[in-house]
């Protein structure tokens, strides 16, 4: 790093990103001795991801750049050249904005490709969520980037172990919890009367009354099947036709078969029950989380975020095979019989103690003191290598 105060660079490519960064990004900026630098990308820039980059403005916050790599066509090949599209695009972001340090967290394929455009550029990169273990390319992309990271900030005790057991130097792995713990805690829950008369569309829905809270993605190592395992989401909550608010599918291969089935379906449907929306802001998303009689779907924040609120969570097909989780989750395969089984369940269960598996709330500032305490390097080896044992 250079002498004086240090450039931190994060970068945001989704939603989730944000909404887990944003604390961390508030603490930098709140640092005499760190200047936060604010990159977007990917569906952060797409205005039919509901233009996120606006939110990250309203909050406050400068955009210093804006990557533009993604390629359409959500399958598998569009992935992959988004991929190599974004590492061009990040080098000329890195070399125009100068940063002494990259900060990436999570395990989307536009997170790896700033992480090698990073890495091969001998700028240090920090990552946060590594070594968790999530099923599909997500997880060996996560892996990826804990390879390629410099400084580490896994949010659980679990994760840090697999990390060290990776090879990284101990020094550098610092088990802070999940960030987004750090605002959830906090939050109440409510939510304006007239929310959903401005955000989506479809049903009226009332944020008073209770709701299900939805999100489903793509299994990219299951392409061709996500139109079906849709369809069986959509069918089991018709039989319920409860109040549901559900967020459209990233844009992974296979997002495009969800949205059409969920086009399909309130074409041939009255569907007062359903509202569709693009994208909530990082505060009100939790607290629909929060607030949520259950949540149903396959996001890694149903199965992180909710351990801070006790949300009842109904996880859907095997996106997030092996990943650690709190007693208020289900796993249930992807078909309308089990889905509705584990649905019944848990409204019958109700809310859930809340818990501390992915932190105390204090990660932000243990991220900011860890940077500032981080003594760069370059060359990355196997610690085993060095070992006597």
């Amino acid at each position: 790093m250079t002498e004086g105060i240090q450039r931190v660079c994060v970068v945001l490519v989704d939603r989730a990103n944000y909404g887990r960064l944003h604390p961390v990004m508030t603490a930098i900026k709140a640092d005499d001795h760190l200047e936060l630098v604010t990159v977007c990308a990917g569906t952060m820039l797409l205005e039919r991801f509901g233009l996120a980059e606006k939110v990250v403005e309203a909050d406050g916050f400068n955009v210093e750049g804006r990557v533009f790599l993604e390629v359409e066509g959500s399958v598998p090949v569009t992935m992959a050249k988004s991929i190599g599209l974004g590492i061009i695009e990040f080098s000329a972001e890195f070399q125009r904005l100068k940063p002494d340090m990259v900060l990436l967290i999570g395990d989307r394929y536009e997170a790896l490709a700033a992480a090698i455009a990073a890495a091969y550029m001998n700028i240090p990169l920090a990552h946060i969520q590594g070594g968790e273990v999530s099923g599909s390319i997500d997880e060996s992309a996560r892996h990826a980037i804990t390879k390629l990271a410099h400084l580490h900030f896994p949010s659980t005790a679990r994760s840090a172990e697999f990390i060290r057991r990776m090879g990284e130097r101990p020094d550098t792995v610092h088990n802070v919890g999940c960030p987004s713990g750090d605002y959830i805690r906090r939050l109440d829950t409510d939510l304006p009367g007239d929310l959903f008369k401005h955000v989506g569309v479809g049903g009226n829905l009332t944020p008073d009354q209770p709701f299900f809270l939805v999100i489903y993605h793509p299994v990219t190592t299951e392409f061709g099947t996500a139109r079906q395992q849709a369809q069986n989401l959509i069918d089991a909550l018709h039989t319920l036709s409860h109040q549901t608010v559900w967020l459209w599918p990233n844009i992974d291969a296979g997002a495009d078969d969800i949205s059409k089935a969920l086009r399909v379906y309130r074409e041939h449907n009255e569907a007062a029950w359903l509202h569709l929306v693009k994208n909530l802001s990082p505060t009100t998303f939790q607290k629909c989380l929060k607030k949520a009689r259950c949540a149903i779907g396959n996001s890694s924040s149903f199965v992180r975020d909710s351990t801070f609120s006790g949300t009842p969570v109904v996880l859907v097909g095997d996106r997030q095979l092996g990943r650690e989780h709190g007693e208020n989750l289900i796993f249930v395969a992807s078909e309308k019989d089990d889905i509705l089984k584990a649905i019944n369940f848990q409204i019958e269960h109700g809310r859930y103690p809340t818990s501390t598996l992915y932190g105390d709330g204090t990660a932000s500032s243990q991220i900011v003191e860890a940077i500032k305490s981080f003594v760069p390097y370059r060359q990355k080896s196997i610690i085993h290598a060095y070992s006597n044992s």
